[in-house]
């Protein structure tokens, strides 16, 4: 998987596109081109990474978004001399209650609006609310088991909170896809040992922690979570036992 998304026409080319961007504004430096120092600032990589990443996922989850409104809110600072200081704690509450309005759905409820229109209302009925996980944790705790047999992913968000989610004793075919934000909070999942979890969680200020003991070689078809999300001065980590 990792060699397809490095040999992936698209990923090199806006590569390529930052790291030329670096070196012509260097390049100009050197040749006395008044150049403002907030256009080699670490606000404006992160813009440059966000982007990167919201291009290469097609712009879905918050990750890349997330790192876009950083960098702006900082580069905004540094072009204008604005002091947003006192208006700090009240712009992360306007982003994160936005965000939660206007959150798209997971991959798992978007996939059946590509369907024709008679499967998709077929697809929507096999679909039962047990099978979907949507635990929102504001300035709170929650300790949630899965025990669905057709279990379809969904959202866990923890913001000034944490959310543990057992899936030991759920059970799915093929693949699934969990989006986690945790922003000055924590979310633990919990897997079975025989499942493969990728990650591809954006850690701003805050760590993914991958904690399984090694499993032993099972075989037959290997079911995969994967999880997506942004933590943000919080905390996302991987158990089993």
């Amino acid at each position: 998987m990792k060699n397809k998304d490095i040999s992936n026409p698209t990923n090199r080319v806006w590569s390529g596109l930052i790291i030329l961007a670096i070196g012509i504004v260097f390049f100009l430096r050197n040749f006395g081109v008044n150049i403002a120092d907030w256009v080699l600032s670490w606000h404006m990589l992160l813009i440059a990474i966000g982007f990167f990443i919201g291009v290469k996922r097609n712009f879905r989850g918050g990750g890349w978004l997330i790192m876009v409104l950083i960098g702006g809110y900082f580069t905004i600072e540094a072009i204008g001399g604005f002091d947003f200081g006192k208006y700090y704690f009240a712009i992360i509450f306007i982003v994160l209650g936005l965000y939660m309005i206007f959150k798209p759905k997971t991959e798992s409820l978007r996939c059946w609006k590509s369907k024709p229109a008679d499967t998709a209302v077929e697809y929507m009925d096999v679909i039962d609310k047990n099978d979907i996980i949507d635990s929102v944790n504001v300035f709170g705790g929650s300790h949630q088991k899965v025990y669905s047999k057709n279990f379809k992913g969904g959202d866990v968000l923890a913001i000034f909170g944490g959310c543990e989610l057992n899936l030991s004793q759920a059970d799915f075919q093929d693949t699934i896809t969990l989006d986690v934000i945790a922003i000055f909070g924590g979310v633990k999942i919990i897997v079975p040992p025989n499942w493969q979890v990728k990650s591809e969680v954006v850690a701003i200020f805050g760590g993914m922690d991958d904690k399984r003991a090694i499993a032993p070689n099972i075989d037959g078809l290997m079911k995969v979570v994967v999880v997506k999300g942004v933590a943000m001065f919080g905390g996302v980590e991987i158990k089993n036992y």
